[in-house]
């Protein structure tokens, strides 16, 4: 084998696309670098990259046969057209066996379509999640493949090599399953984390409007919190964001404009979590927050034409610092419950084989969303890999149990007192919900038979046996069977 030749090669010179070149290289892997605009190229070859192995291509055909077979080339590009246009220019050039990695944010089922696609022309594909940010990428993010089985055993040394270090030391990297498992993996991934994101500010504010407490004060609450069970890289941040003055000595996050954006990912998780039938309603809730951050002009007139009952009560400082930092712990348990509980839907609906144990240890490091209770959730699956839900296993039953009282008291303080908690409030009322062995779903189920006709199952008789009633004495006893509401 040549080995003047690169490993592998990496089309897109962003940021992310050129730390995870660094990465490799640090690795001892030969990497090809290539960039649409070629001046890119050597802006990194003569900057970060000055003094390294890496190979610089100034056109694909350079960076194609730059390449040891079989090829292996990542793409670090916008998702969406761009990946497929970057794929048909690669076809010109590439040959059956070698294999193309998406590592952008994609949507999961356009890499199901890619991979099957390219199968009939014997190109292996694989869609990666890579999550950890420009930090991450440098220094080690948590890698999410799926795809063609058949092109894991060549790229798998590369990018265990250069995956973050979690729980245990072991690598946040392993193969996840066919067609667009990778993807979907780390689509739910960004959910959580848009749920995390949401539970955080809300506790945030919280601790500023209800027990008052100054930026230093939250920012010290935060860190102490870092050191006990939630232990978090969100959370560590949130310390550091809280302590941090401007220029002029004022602190930047109350200069800050209070409206979230978004890129897509956690629409997607909701919109699956709509076609799966999953109540992902944490992770719903915060990406309904977000749209409704943006709409500031229309908050800010409505704040004037409606008076709160927030009468500032004198609270104890340190009960309901103790009360958010239970539910805020509560909460975060119901979201991830609630990602699990959709990738294992899917997983029953596309036979991936998921395994959720291995997807926890991947999440301990490198990611956004790490965290000491990772481990928990990885212990929870490898003890019992079947697990219909991490709220039947005892870690957590304990802890949610432990967190209950806090969690309530808070919630309907903040309702009585007019500041808005839709992650924390939402979390609690699906715990009373999937706790509840009886729920008004009846009454819900004989108004639509009494206006549509679409019948109900009765307690007493067998699943799937449905009845229709002629509630009214004129709608006659067919059911209806052609349409849904």
């Amino acid at each position: 084998m040549d080995e003047t030749k690169a490993d592998i090669a990496v089309y897109g010179l962003a940021v992310m696309g050129q730390n995870l070149i660094l990465n490799m290289n640090d690795h001892g892997f030969k990497v090809a670098a290539f960039n649409r605009t070629v001046s890119k190229v050597d802006d990194f070859l003569n900057g970060p990259a000055k003094g390294t192995e890496v190979i610089g291509a100034h056109s694909l055909e350079e960076m194609v046969s730059s390449l040891k077979k079989p090829r292996k080339i990542l793409m670090m590009v916008k998702a969406g057209e761009a990946v497929d246009e970057t794929i048909e220019h690669l076809l010109q050039l590439i040959e059956p066996g070698d294999i193309l990695i998406d590592g952008g944010n994609t949507l999961y089922s356009d890499t199901e379509r890619r991979m099957n696609y390219l199968k009939d022309k014997g190109i292996l594909y694989i869609g990666m999640g890579v999550s950890g940010g420009e930090e991450g990428a440098r220094h080690g993010p948590a890698l999410m493949p799926g795809g063609s089985p058949e092109a894991w055993e060549h790229v798998k040394d590369i990018f265990m090599s250069i995956a973050a270090k979690g729980a245990g030391d072991l690598p946040c990297c392993d193969w996840l399953g066919t067609g667009g498992a990778g993807h979907y993996v780390k689509m739910v991934h960004n959910g959580i984390e848009y749920g995390d994101m949401q539970l955080i500010a809300e506790s945030y504010q919280v601790l500023k409007d209800l027990v008052h407490l100054s930026n230093e004060d939250m920012a010290n609450t935060f860190e102490s919190w870092n050191s006990q069970q939630l232990e978090s890289y969100l959370i560590q941040i949130t310390a550091d964001i809280l302590r941090y003055k401007d220029q002029d000595g004022s602190y930047l996050i109350d200069k800050i404009l209070d409206s979230a954006g978004q890129k897509g990912t956690g629409k997607w998780t909701v919109i699956s979590g709509s076609e799966f039938g999953q109540p992902i309603s944490v992770i719903a809730e915060a990406l309904f927050a977000r749209f409704t951050s943006s709409l500031k002009d229309e908050r800010v007139s409505l704040a004037s034409k409606y008076q709160k009952s927030r009468d500032n009560p004198e609270v104890d400082h340190e009960e309901y610092v103790e009360a958010v930092k239970n539910a805020l712990y509560a909460s975060k348990i119901i979201s991830y419950s609630q990602g699990f509980m959709l990738m294992s839907a899917a997983n029953k609906k596309f036979n991936w084989r998921l395994n959720f144990s291995s997807i926890a240890q991947i999440w301990t490091g490198g990611c956004i969303i790490r965290s000491r209770f990772l481990s928990n959730i990885k212990e929870a699956y490898a003890s019992n890999p079947e697990l219909d839900s991490l709220l039947t296993s005892d870690f957590f039953v304990s802890a949610i149990n432990a967190s209950l009282p806090d969690w309530r008291k808070l919630v309907s303080t903040c309702a009585s007192q007019g500041i808005p908690t839709p992650g924390l409030s939402s979390a609690l009322s699906f715990f009373d919900s999937i706790t509840s062995d009886k729920l008004p779903a009846n009454l819900i189920q004989a108004q639509r038979d009494y206006f549509g006709a679409h019948t109900y199952e009765l307690l007493d008789s067998p699943m799937g046996e449905f009845h229709h009633t002629n509630w009214t004495g004129h709608g006659g006893s067919t059911s209806a069977s052609s349409y849904s509401v």
